[in-house]
């Protein structure tokens, strides 16, 4: 729990993901927060996967921007630096082999991009934690059990109405469903299924979360600014997400 302390000193220029044990037990320190002290000094937090419950509580509690990504990876890397070093926005563009290229639905909105991985998305709610008010949501995930735990998830955030005031949804990767299927249905199917009857606009294809590989044959994703404005166009397939740095 120390990187909260960390995060107040001067010298504490950046937080990192990586600094617990397989990255599963974010959602317990969050509690222990300083929201004013974080406010007062904000660092730049770049991470993913679990990460998503600092992301979120972050946004939530303090309304400050945080980095969705990774420092491993030629993409991953350009894009953190990207967005901590320079003012320009990011354009993510579509990846036509994504397993999500088939979910689209039609529409352009723009607002704050929120949200991260899946589980802890829907772990979230009850939580006090999430709030997709007007939010483009991104959501991604790895294969945990099976499709169902996909379904699950869903259904938690659109019955508990976390998704109701939304403003639309960027599908990242779901590249660890490839070739899955569980009685017929695929993880395309579920998302299609639970997701488009939101009356959103939503764009899949996008390469930002886990199970993605590079040009080099390794590791590698897009990174994203949460918590700043982004632009989600699916008539020219791009996501464009602000600058970390204002």
């Amino acid at each position: 729990m120390g990187i909260w302390f960390g995060s107040c000193r001067p010298r504490v220029h950046q937080i990192g993901h990586g600094w617990t044990s397989r990255s599963e037990c974010s959602y317990r320190i969050i509690d222990d927060i300083d929201f004013a002290a974080v406010r007062a000094d904000p660092k730049p937090i770049v991470g993913f996967s679990d990460i998503t419950n600092i992301h979120l509580a972050l946004w939530t509690h303090a309304r400050l921007a945080t980095i969705h990504g990774c420092l491993a990876g030629p993409t991953a890397t350009t894009n953190v630096r990207d967005l901590l070093m320079t003012t320009a926005p990011l354009t993510i563009y579509p990846n036509p082999a994504a397993l999500s290229a088939a979910i689209n639905v039609p529409g352009v909105a723009v607002g704050p991009l929120v949200g991260g991985n899946l589980r802890e998305l829907a772990g979230s709610v009850g939580a006090g934690s999430i709030d997709l008010t007007a939010a483009i949501v991104l959501l991604d995930d790895l294969r945990h059990v099976g499709i169902g735990q996909v379904d699950r998830n869903l259904t938690q955030l659109i019955k508990s109405d976390a998704l109701d005031d939304i403003a639309a949804i960027a599908i990242g990767s779901f590249e660890g469903f490839n070739g899955y299927t569980d009685h017929g249905w695929t993880v395309v199917d579920v998302l299609h299924d639970r997701l488009a009857g939101l009356g959103v606009p939503i764009l899949g294809r996008r390469d930002i979360g886990h199970d993605i590989i590079g040009p080099t044959s390794t590791p590698d994703q897009n990174a994203a600014t949460l918590g700043a404005t982004a632009t989600l166009d699916t008539n020219a397939g791009t996501l464009t997400v602000g600058p970390f740095v204002q």
